[in-house]
């Protein structure tokens, strides 16, 4: 298996999709939410989400610096709950979706320059774990598993969109 070709073409792809979604967005949406149930983002802070969810989390597998203090190793069940996944109205917001497709073109970058600084061999061979899960994975799976994050949260978008009525349809969702 060759990870840096499988991963560039799935970041190419998702962030693709995800930036021609973002671009459905109009600023006036950034504070809707879903009206049933709880602990939704706004698509503001989805938006701002999205623009964190692969590329940052990829230089933290590949540098170990994950922009937070470390977790206590001794902790007995790891970190509290709400220090991983606070409530969804701690989250920040994007300003405008001008804004969100800009970041998210900043943290394409950052995911395209880990693949190639990481390189075959260590995304093949170096073990590491994740912050919240202490199951060690290689970091070519790493690196996978946070475009797939990525693409999850890609799809909330899409279906955010449906919600608020938008044409959206599967060749949205795909980027096509």
């Amino acid at each position: 298996m060759n990870w840096t070709e499988l991963l560039k073409c799935t970041v190419e792809d998702t962030y693709k999709a995800t930036d021609g979604l973002m671009a459905l967005v109009q600023d006036k949406d950034l504070a809707w939410k879903p009206d049933t149930g709880s602990n939704w983002m706004t698509t503001g802070q989805l938006l701002m989400h999205l623009t964190s969810a692969c590329g940052f989390c990829c230089r933290g597998f590949a540098t170990g610096d994950w922009g937070a203090p470390p977790c206590d190793e001794n902790a007995k069940d790891g970190p509290p709950p709400d220090a991983m996944l606070p409530p969804a109205e701690a989250l920040p917001s994007v300003g405008s979706v001008k804004e969100a497709r800009a970041l998210l073109a900043a943290d394409k970058k950052v995911a395209l320059d880990m693949i190639a600084q990481a390189g075959e061999q260590k995304l093949a061979n170096q073990m590491v774990a994740a912050p919240w899960d202490p199951t060690e994975r290689s970091l070519g799976h790493q690196f996978l598993c946070m475009t797939e994050h990525l693409a999850v949260h890609k799809s909330q978008l899409f279906y955010y969109l449906k919600l608020m009525g938008r044409d959206v349809n599967t060749m949205h969702l795909w980027g096509m």
